[in-house]
């Protein structure tokens, strides 16, 4: 089968197109044929390495030391079918049309994967009806994200959320989720995003390019920063009291005055990644065919210009979501 081989820690030139065995389910996993995968801000950072030092190195320990040896095939989501499962499966079938992510297993970046029907890291579902693969593949990792900093942050109808980043693959399904409890929301990014958040639903938008949002001297009742760059005594003044202030990506200062804050203030600081669950996906899932969801698709790229899709993402301009469609009638 084809993958995408990560041969070394670096630019997106590491990434190499190669012919691998095709693996075989075992007794609790399923075998899919992936017709999707994402490209993500986190594969990036995983491939390059780029990433917090309290992050780094641990993942280069886990993954390999001078190059990656436990982990050699990138990619978090994706959308396929089944093509086989093991006698122990009880979810799913042959011919299933499924959605999911791999964890931090990765893997998606092929032809074929196979994972486990239940997951300690990744989550697996059928895919919403009426979307294509490119669609279902770029929902689990950023609408799972999004779906939990929404939760913690209990909104209640009628408030206001300020969501910093907006314009990312977390920060729309954030936009439309926050809508969704009924929130008003404000979306803050780059001028080429703006018309973009409004037509998933923002009520309002701020371009950061001309200056802080904090330049406004608005208020609000939520801050959710997705890239974790924003001011934190800015973000924290900028709060109504009883205020939450969440943060998808936090920086050191921000785990260090988080806490802090919390227990001396009437703001709260919420600081964690998502734990993926499939009642989640799930629950996505059903927004997405009731017509209360959808995943923002910027660009989508050929299986074999993976190293160029990345490229792309890291430039930081991306609208959304950029997807990898597998063609399975190509040969290398």
């Amino acid at each position: 089968m084809k993958a995408i081989v990560w041969m070394n820690y670096g630019s997106p030139d590491v990434l190499q197109l190669k012919e691998i065995a095709e693996p075989t389910p075992k007794a609790n996993e399923v075998l899919i044929k992936i017709h999707a995968t994402t490209v993500t801000a986190g594969d990036c950072e995983a491939r390059n390495l780029k990433m917090p030092i309290l992050i780094r190195l641990p993942m280069r320990m886990y993954v390999g030391l001078r190059k990656p040896k436990r982990i050699t095939i990138l990619g978090q989501e994706f959308a396929g079918e089944i093509e086989a499962i093991g006698k122990d499966v009880k979810r799913f079938k042959t011919g299933d049309q499924v959605f999911g992510t791999t964890g931090l297993g990765f893997g998606a970046y092929a032809e074929y994967i196979c994972l486990p029907e239940e997951s300690a890291t990744g989550v697996l579902a059928t895919k919403p009806t009426k979307t294509t693969y490119e669609e279902a593949a770029a929902v689990p990792t950023g609408g799972l994200e999004a779906l939990h900093f929404i939760r913690k942050a209990n909104i209640q109808g009628g408030e206001r959320i300020l969501i910093i980043g907006a314009g990312g693959s977390i920060g729309t399904f954030a936009v439309q989720l926050a809508k969704y409890f009924g929130a008003e929301v404000t979306g803050v990014d780059s001028t080429s995003k703006l018309e973009m958040l409004r037509s998933i639903g923002a009520d309002h938008v701020i371009d950061h390019t001309q200056g802080p949002f904090t330049r406004n001297w608005e208020t609000y009742d939520v801050i959710f920063d997705v890239p974790g760059k924003s001011s934190f005594s800015g973000s924290i003044g900028s709060l109504k009291h009883n205020g939450r202030y969440l943060l998808a990506n936090p920086g050191l200062s921000h785990t260090l005055q988080g806490p802090w804050t919390s227990m001396r203030s009437g703001k709260k600081v919420i600081i964690g990644a998502a734990s993926q669950k499939t009642e989640d996906l799930i629950f996505l899932k059903d927004l997405i065919e009731a017509g209360q969801l959808k995943a923002v698709i910027d660009r989508s790229y050929a299986l074999e210009q993976i190293a160029e899709a990345h490229r792309y993402v890291e430039t930081g301009h991306k609208k959304g979501n950029v997807v990898i469609t597998i063609d399975h009638n190509t040969e290398i």
